[in-house]
C-alpha cells in the first residue's frame, strides 16, 4: 500500500483518519492561509488545501499520497477565520448565534502526478446563545485555533447547535467518508 501523508497539524483530522483506520504519517509545512481575491468560498478552501499539499510535496515524499485540507466558516457570504483573541472569539460566536452558517472543507489529494481537489459544504444552525454561554465556552475551551471560533464536538456543539445539514465530520475538519472513497480510487489505480 502506498504511504499516505496527512499534511495537517489538526488533531481533529488526525483523529478522523484514525477512526477510519487509515494508516498515515504526518508531515507539516507552515503555509500561509491567504488566497487570491475573486475566488468563491469553495475555491478558497480548495486553494488553501492545495497550497498545504504542494508545500509537503516539495519535501520529496517519493510516491506517497498527500492529503491536505482546509476548513472555513461562511456567514452571509463572508469568510470567518480563526479568532485573533478572546474578544474576537466572543464576537464571532455572537455573530453565529441564532443563525445558519456554512462550513466548507477544501480537500486536496496528490498522488503520482494526479490531483483530486474538491470541497464539501455543511450547513450548521445555531440556537440563540446567551453572552454568558459564549463567554463560558470561550474561557473554558479557548477555541483560538478553530475557524468560526468553535468545535462541533465540544460543549458548544452539544448545547448550541440546533441542527446540521450535511456531513457532521466535515464540520470537525474532514469529510472523511468522501476522503476514504477518493483514496480508494487513487489506491486502486
Amino acid at each position: 500500500m502506498k504511504k499516505i501523508i496527512l499534511a495537517s497539524q489538526s488533531p481533529r483530522r488526525k483523529q478522523l483518519l484514525e477512526w477510519a483506520e487509515i494508516p498515515f504519517d504526518i508531515i507539516i509545512k507552515e503555509t500561509p492561509e491567504d488566497y487570491p481575491t475573486g475566488l468563491s468560498v469553495e475555491e478558497t478552501a480548495m486553494h488553501i488545501a492545495k497550497q498545504k499539499a504542494l508545500a509537503v510535496q516539495q519535501t520529496k515524499v517519493d510516491d506517497a499520497i498527500i492529503l491536505a485540507a482546509d476548513t472555513i466558516v461562511v456567514l452571509d457570504a463572508n469568510i470567518i477565520g480563526k479568532p485573533k483573541d478572546r474578544q474576537d472569539a466572543i464576537n464571532i460566536l455572537t455573530s453565529l448565534s441564532g443563525k445558519k452558517h456554512t462550513v466548507i472543507t477544501g480537500v486536496c489529494i496528490m498522488a503520482a502526478g494526479k490531483e483530486i481537489l474538491f470541497a464539501d459544504a455543511t450547513d450548521v444552525y445555531f440556537h440563540h446563545l446567551s453572552l454568558e454561554q459564549i463567554i463560558f465556552y470561550v474561557d473554558k475551551y479557548q477555541p483560538y485555533d478553530k475557524a468560526g471560533a468553535y468545535a462541533i464536538q465540544e460543549w458548544i456543539g452539544v448545547v448550541g447547535i440546533e441542527k446540521v445539514k450535511g456531513d457532521f465530520y466535515n464540520v470537525m475538519g474532514l469529510p472523511v467518508s468522501r476522503v476514504v472513497k477518493e483514496l480508494e480510487t487513487v489506491l486502486s489505480s
